[in-house]
């Protein structure tokens, strides 16, 4: 088991190191000048070019790759062209209210997921069935932006019920902040709820029909504890690895949900930097995002063998 966490951890870091030179490599060929950007409209070529030459924009591309990779080594992800000051402080600034969305998206996903995906699989062929995996269809089918539209309308403006956007922190308010990230957690985690409970169905039925599982209802054992017990523990091992996939969704779809309800996380912050072409911020972002997707992977791979020690990594 070491051995293979070991090797895990090497690949990690030749993904995020390709991560970072695939991301470095498409900044430089996209169309646009963030000094033409940041010098505004009517600006003179000697000042774009002085302001190139402040942010080391006019270098050639491996002097520029060079001195980023200096700079990480360092812990130093360099300064934002459109905020003026450290991407890593503006990273720490926003990537706790994303991780707070994601946790809150991802408990929605947890609890309504796997409830719907057992209760269709125990009631399979019934009208229960049939409605649970019609809403789960609906949910995977529904835009997490336009469905937070409708969230907004419904229950801000003609409801009045909740925020319609912002952000406080949860240390500050646990009340306001439940209610701040009630809409964009439900229109982030629905499309997720309706996967994982796809995917619960499917393999919930199919251990059903296992010879243990039969064997346990020939015992007189009551149907909760033959699903809880025998059925479920089986099912986890595909679960768990749906569900690290869908961290990775909820980390990558906070920047759409962020936008439209004016969360101030990572995600947004991304969407901004893109737009101002602020390379500095979205090589940094996109370095942070990767750092979590390989975490998560994993830890994934990692909770194989505890659930399963069956599973051996030679």
């Amino acid at each position: 088991m070491g051995r293979y966490v070991a090797r895990r951890l090497a690949a990690s870091v030749l993904v995020l190191w390709l991560v970072t030179l695939i991301s470095f490599s498409i900044m430089d060929l996209v169309p646009g000048d963030p000094a033409v950007v940041m010098a505004g409209v009517g600006a003179s070529s000697d000042q774009v070019q002085r302001i190139r030459e402040q942010f080391g924009l006019d270098a050639p591309f491996v002097i520029r790759l060079g001195r980023w990779y200096g700079g990480l080594l360092r812990g130093d992800l360099g300064d934002s062209i459109l905020l003026g000051r450290s991407v890593a402080r503006a990273i720490a600034e926003r990537l706790p209210v994303t991780l707070s969305l994601a946790a809150f998206a991802f408990g929605l996903t947890v609890v309504f997921g796997l409830a719907f995906g057992i209760i269709a699989a125990v009631r399979q062929r019934t009208w229960i069935d049939q409605v649970v995996m019609g809403l789960a269809v609906i949910g995977v089918s529904v835009p997490n932006f336009w469905l937070g539209l409708l969230l907004i309308i419904l229950f801000s403006v003609m409801l009045d019920w909740l925020p319609a956007g912002g952000y406080v922190p949860l240390a500050q308010a646990p009340g306001a902040w439940l209610r701040a990230l009630v809409l964009p957690a439900v229109a982030l985690a629905l499309l997720q709820v309706g996967l994982v409970a796809r995917i619960t169905r499917a393999t919930v039925v199919e251990m059903l029909r296992q010879d243990f599982v039969r064997t346990a209802r020939a015992k007189g054992l009551p149907g909760w504890l033959v699903v809880g017990k025998h059925a479920f523990g089986n099912v986890m091992i595909p679960v768990m690895t749906v569900l690290g996939i869908t961290v990775s969704l909820l980390l990558s779809g906070s920047v759409v949900v962020e936008t439209v309800f004016s969360v101030p996380g990572l995600g947004r912050l991304m969407a901004t930097a893109i737009l101002a072409r602020d390379y500095p911020v979205i090589q940094g972002g996109l370095l942070a995002t990767a750092v979590m997707f390989v975490a998560i992977n994993l830890l994934v791979d990692v909770l194989y063998a505890w659930l399963d020690p069956r599973i051996r990594y030679d």
